[in-house]
C-alpha cells in the first residue's frame, strides 16, 4: 500500500492575510492552489489584541485615585474603539479578498477573522489543512522594507504541513524546480509532486547542486523515473557549486516560476550562528516557494 499523500489526506488551503498589499498575491496563489487540488479555500486574518493594548497610554501611576479611575475608563473606551476599528478594517479586507478569490474561480471561499497568536492559531488548525499559503513579507515590511518577513521562519519551523511562501508577485506557474539533494526530505518532495494534483500538467526540473555525491546520478535517475511514471515532463541537472548561487542562476536562466525545497533542517540556535540556507535561498531565488518540513 502506498504511503498517504500529505497533500491529499487533509482538507483545505489556508491563506494567511494581513493589511499589506502582499495579501493580494497570497490570495492569488492560494486560489491557484485550491483550484489545482480541488480543495476548499479559507482566508484567515489574525488580529493581535496585545499589540492593540500596547499602543494605549498608561499614566495611571502618576495621578490621584479618582483621576486614575477616570483615565483608566477613558483608556478602556479608546482600546474598545480601536479594537472595533481594527475588526471593521479586517472585515473589509476579507470581503475584498473574498471577491478577488471569486473572480479567480473559487466557488465559495471562506473567510475568518479572529484574535490570537499567529503561530498558535496555525498550529491548532493544521490537522484540517492540506497547504498553508503565507507571504514572505507582511504588514511590517511595508515600512521596514525587509526582504524576508519575520514570521516566515518561525511558521515553517512550527508547522508540519507544506507551506507555499509567496513573493510580492504571483502568476500561475508554468514550470517548477525541485531543489534535490537525495536526502529523505527532498525524496519525499519528489514523491509528493508525483502523487499530488498541485503541479499536474507542469514541466518539472530536478536540480542537484552543492557538493558532488558519488550516487548523484543514481539519485537523479530515481527522481526522473518517479515523476515520468505518472506523466510529468522532467528535466534533471547536476550542477556542482554553491547551492544558493546555482539555484538562483538556474531559476533565472530556465525562467522557473516556482521552487520546491526542504526547509530549515537545523535548529534555530545553529541558524543564529551559521545562518540559514533556507532563508538565503528564499532571498536569492525570489519566486514563490513550496517549503517542506
Amino acid at each position: 500500500m502506498q504511503p498517504e499523500d500529505p497533500m491529499q489526506a487533509q482538507d483545505k488551503v489556508l491563506a494567511c492575510v494581513d493589511q499589506s498589499h502582499f495579501a493580494d498575491f497570497v490570495t492569488d496563489a492560494a486560489a491557484w492552489a485550491a483550484r489545482q487540488m480541488d480543495a476548499p479555500l479559507e482566508l484567515l486574518h489574525i488580529l493581535d489584541r496585545d499589540k492593540e493594548v500596547a499602543r494605549g497610554w498608561d499614566h495611571s501611576g502618576a495621578i490621584g485615585v479618582n483621576a486614575q479611575q477616570n483615565l483608566l475608563s477613558e483608556l478602556a473606551e479608546r482600546d474598545e474603539s480601536r479594537s472595533k476599528e481594527n475588526r471593521e478594517r479586517g472585515r473589509e479586507l476579507l470581503n475584498r479578498l473574498r471577491e478577488r478569490a471569486l473572480g479567480l474561480g473559487i466557488a465559495s471561499p471562506d473567510v475568518r477573522q479572529r484574535y490570537g497568536d499567529l503561530e498558535e492559531t496555525l498550529v491548532g488548525a493544521q490537522d484540517q489543512v492540506r497547504l498553508f499559503v503565507l507571504g514572505r513579507r507582511g504588514e511590517s515590511a511595508e515600512t521596514t522594507q525587509r526582504d524576508l518577513g519575520r514570521n516566515i521562519e518561525r511558521m515553517v519551523r512550527s508547522l508540519s504541513k507544506p507551506i507555499l511562501a509567496v513573493t510580492d508577485r504571483f502568476c500561475e506557474p508554468q514550470g517548477v524546480l525541485i531543489a534535490f539533494d537525495g536526502g529523505g526530505m527532498t525524496r519525499r518532495g519528489v514523491e509528493m509532486v508525483a502523487r499530488s494534483p498541485l503541479f499536474r500538467g507542469l514541466p518539472v526540473h530536478v536540480l542537484m547542486s552543492g557538493k558532488v555525491r558519488r550516487d548523484g546520478e543514481k539519485q537523479l535517475d530515481w527522481a526522473r523515473r518517479t515523476l515520468e511514471e505518472v506523466g510529468f515532463e522532467v528535466t534533471v541537472a547536476l550542477i556542482p557549486g554553491d547551492t544558493e548561487r546555482v539555484i538562483a542562476q538556474y531559476v533565472h536562466e530556465q525562467a522557473i516560476d516556482m521552487l520546491l525545497m526542504g526547509a530549515y533542517g537545523h535548529s534555530p540556535l545553529r541558524s543564529l550562528f551559521l545562518g540559514s540556507k533556507t532563508s538565503d535561498l528564499l532571498r536569492s531565488a525570489n519566486v514563490p516557494t513550496l517549503l517542506l518540513r
